[in-house]
């Protein structure tokens, strides 16, 4: 699973050829950016699913900092970012804004929602605090369980090959007894 991921992913060499990343290429060269292991892998989750619900424009900056400062896997970080999309992005905001509603005790129903620029601009101040505060919220809660879910993946496969190979070596020891 690890050399399937190690595919897909850039190098630290080849990010560090992109002139446009020349400013961090100092950060970019940590060995603990790139590892594979349950503690990086499951850190990431947490920091891509929780910056994906961050209603900002560069999320996909915002996680590669997060994943810098925590030293989680960087690549892994980022392109958990890209779960929000033109098609996923309204229903995580708005669900996200319905949830802030309700923490903050505001009557969600009293705004009509159209989905334009215009609408949008016209009510930014209103929409905003909620979005925020649920959107904080909606990435605790889904990264949290991100977080948890490939810990807990990561540990039961890392157990069943432990038990695998006990199983192998107590079966090569009861044939080369007889």
């Amino acid at each position: 699973m690890k050399d399937r991921w190690r595919k897909l992913i850039p190098s630290r060499d080849s990010l560090r050829e992109i002139s446009a990343l020349r400013p961090v290429a100092r950060w970019l060269n940590r060995s603990e950016l790139w590892h594979f292991n349950r503690r990086s892998v499951s850190g990431a989750a947490f920091v891509g699913l929780f910056s994906a619900f961050i209603p900002v424009p560069s999320q996909m900056l915002l996680a590669a900092l997060i994943a810098i400062v925590t030293r989680v896997n960087l690549p892994l970080s980022v392109a958990l970012v890209w779960i929000t999309n033109p098609i996923t992005i309204p229903p995580m905001f708005y669900a996200s804004y319905r949830l802030g509603a309700w923490i903050l005790g505001i009557d969600a129903a009293d705004l009509d929602v159209e989905i334009t620029f215009d609408w949008l601009f016209a009510n930014f101040f209103t929409i905003s605090k909620p979005l925020v505060v649920g959107a904080f919220f909606c990435g605790l809660i889904s990264g949290s369980v991100g977080f948890t879910a490939t810990y807990f993946i990561w540990r039961n496969r890392v157990v069943r090959r432990w038990r695998k190979r006990r199983r192998e070596r107590a079966n090569r020891a009861t044939t080369s007894d007889r």
